[in-house]
């Protein structure tokens, strides 16, 4: 339930705040005035499209919050739990819009994507504006109002699931029937470049290790000589080495440390030098120990290089790459072979998964066939109420599992009305006029919402073309909708205003030069006023006030 409503800088309002209640809360005030702005606002908060136009004039940003309570709307409360983002029971969202046209989303003081504040807000509040009628005549819009009627959540879900495993593996027959004859020429082309890798067979990292002992062998003579006059210079030389002058060295730093002590760190650095020298002389040793020269080998070596690196050329890679490159094309070679395989397979595959989607959509059609009978009688009730008394509503239901295959279903659904007597039953599009269409929309929006689990509901000026006791009868409506649901109504019939459990009135104020508009509560006395106002005109006299009175009393 919608709680609080903080609205900062948007449009025509500098400031506004709400605390709304359970319950039918009517919403008046006067044509140009702003009655559907806090609906707006709101819009701009649960993730509407944001532009810059809607930051009040001389503004730098607007800001809109507004706070739910989620005692019965255990679907937000799961959505915030899984996105972790939930707040021990409560909700409040925000948005910032910049006079730039940027904007920031927040969900409980956590920043968000857009795409996460519209997903919540659909679970938060269920908006009904006053063109809502004209979306009735689409036969997409007639589905979804049937389905949210009987609650097909589930069985969509299943129907959408089976449906796109269908597509998908429709889609990839007709990819591997397509690239049938191409794939096999690419598979011989790759058969034998494989089989040459096979024989060859490089490991991967070999040709590095071979290319650095190739090297080694190659400058096996040089090496010997260079090792061997290196540890001349750092042991072996009869007359002057490295390790004989560091010792000089260490010596007289020794008797340095005698006469100042303050030298022992030098000390200490030529010892650790006279070690180095000790450790790289035995490392060298053992190195040139080691080090043989094998013609032999270095011939093997040499042959397997060469052809590496002919490979590589042949194959436009680099030789360090060639194992990488034999490890892929045996990759593609093994996905050819397994398209093929697949190829084989996937007939019998496909019309399995056709056959599960068929009997899960002959499912759902079956129970919207159920509920369109159902939603059918409501709505022909509801229109005798609503000044239709020979109006007669139907739904059909056409399934058709050869042509009408869609995530939907296999159904094509089609709201039929006759309103006069002797009329044969058609299309509504057909027979409605305006204010009949208005009416059977209202009708149909006021019986689905009571199975609909959003906890508040919001009607911007539902009830055009309505008037008369008509109106009465929506109102009564609407009341019986707010005892179990919060209901938020932007209208101007007095009828309707009557029915409400609260009654907020906008005004909008100017000095000319800005212009502000304002929405307040209204105490009984006010609202009294208000709804004379709405029955005579500015001009209110005893007659209105007493038709007022009489409105509220009833």
């Amino acid at each position: 339930m919608l709680t609080q409503l903080t609205v900062n800088n948007f449009a025509i309002v500098k400031f506004l705040e709400l605390d709304l209640q359970p319950g039918m809360t009517c919403i008046t005030g006067e044509t140009g005035a702003g009655k559907s702005i806090a609906i707006d606002a709101l819009g701009l908060c649960l993730g509407e499209r944001a532009e810059a136009s809607m930051v009040r004039p001389d503004s730098d940003k607007t800001e809109v919050s507004a706070r739910f309570l989620l005692d019965g709307n255990p679907a937000a409360r799961a959505w915030l739990a899984a996105n972790e983002l939930d707040n021990e029971g409560e909700c409040i969202v925000r948005r910032v819009l910049s006079a730039e046209g940027r904007s920031r989303s927040y969900i409980n003081g956590v920043p968000v994507p857009l795409t996460q504040l519209k997903n919540l807000g659909q679970l938060l509040v269920n908006v009904h504006g006053q063109h809502a009628h004209q979306l009735l005549l689409k036969p997409d819009y007639q589905l979804n109002l049937l389905d949210g009627y009987a609650g097909h959540h589930l069985l969509l879900d299943e129907v959408r699931q089976h449906y796109q495993l269908w597509r998908q593996l429709q889609n990839e027959l007709n990819r591997l029937k397509a690239e049938q004859q191409q794939r096999e020429a690419r598979r011989q082309l790759i058969e034998y470049q494989v089989q040459e890798l096979d024989e060859f067979a490089l490991q991967p990292g070999e040709f590095e290790a071979i290319e650095e002992e190739h090297q080694r062998l190659a400058n096996g003579t040089e090496l010997m000589q260079e090792c061997g006059a290196c540890l001349d210079l750092l042991y072996d030389n009869e007359e002057t080495t490295i390790a004989g002058l560091l010792q000089v060295a260490v010596d007289k730093a020794e008797s340095l440390v005698g006469m100042d002590s303050r030298l022992t760190p030098v000390l200490q650095m030529l010892n650790e030098a006279m070690i180095g020298v000790q450790e790289s002389h035995s490392e060298l040793r053992s190195y040139l120990d080691q080090l043989e020269l094998d013609p032999e080998r270095f011939n093997e070596l040499e042959s397997r290089l060469s052809k590496a690196i002919n490979l590589a050329r042949k194959h436009h890679v680099k030789p360090a790459e060639l194992a990488l490159h034999h490890q892929d094309l045996a990759s593609d070679l093994a996905r050819l072979n397994s398209d093929e395989e697949r190829l084989e397979g996937m007939e019998d595959e496909l019309a399995e998964a056709r056959l599960a989607f068929v009997q899960a959509a002959e499912a759902l059609s079956q129970s919207r066939q159920r509920y369109a009978q159902e939603l059918g009688t409501k709505v022909t009730a509801s229109m005798h109420e609503l000044a239709m008394p020979d109006g007669r509503f139907a739904i059909e239901v056409r399934p058709d599992a050869q042509s009408s295959l869609s995530p939907l279903g296999i159904d094509r659904v089609e709201f039929m009305v006759t309103t006069n007597p002797g009329q044969p039953i058609q299309p509504l599009g057909k027979v409605a006029s305006g204010g009949e269409l208005s009416r059977i929309s209202l009708a149909i929006v006021v019986i689905s919402a009571r199975k609909v689990s959003t906890p508040t509901l919001i009607f911007d000026e539902v009830d055009v073309g309505i008037s008369g006791p008509t109106a009465a009868v929506v109102g009564r409506l609407l009341r019986q909708l707010g005892e179990s649901t919060q209901v938020m109504v932007v209208t101007h019939l007095p009828q309707v205003a009557g029915k409400g459990h609260q009654h907020m009135v906008v005004s909008k104020h100017t000095d000319g030069k800005t212009t502000e508009t304002q929405m307040q509560a209204l105490d009984q006395g006010s609202r009294l006023k208000e709804l004379a106002r709405l029955l005579g005109g500015d001009h209110i006299t005893d007659n209105t006030l007493a038709n007022a009175r009489e409105l509220l009393a009833t």
